[in-house]
């Protein structure tokens, strides 16, 4: 099991490695816009599986809800730090 910061660090490393196989890297290098059509995608099934389908695949859901808002942090530089402030 990760936690948050695990995962981010797991991600920003990923990124730095520029590996051509990483999903993250990947995805990174399709851009802000892809990045962010992931978040509204992932941010519809919580809600969808929120209303109608089990916790499993709710928690699945916004697992990779958090996934997606980690890769934006990423790519618009953004620290857990910079989040933390406004919590």
């Amino acid at each position: 099991m990760k936690r948050f910061e695990e995962l981010f660090a797991e991600l920003k490393a990923k990124a730095a490695a520029n590996d051509p196989e990483s999903g993250t890297v990947k995805e990174l290098a399709k851009g802000t816009h892809f990045i962010g059509k992931k978040i509204i995608e992932e941010a519809g099934e919580v809600w969808i599986a929120s209303e109608y389908e089990s916790k499993e695949r709710t928690a699945e859901e916004i697992s990779q809800l958090l996934y997606h808002l980690q890769v934006m942090m990423i790519d618009q530089k953004i620290e857990l730090e910079d989040i933390y402030r406004y919590l």
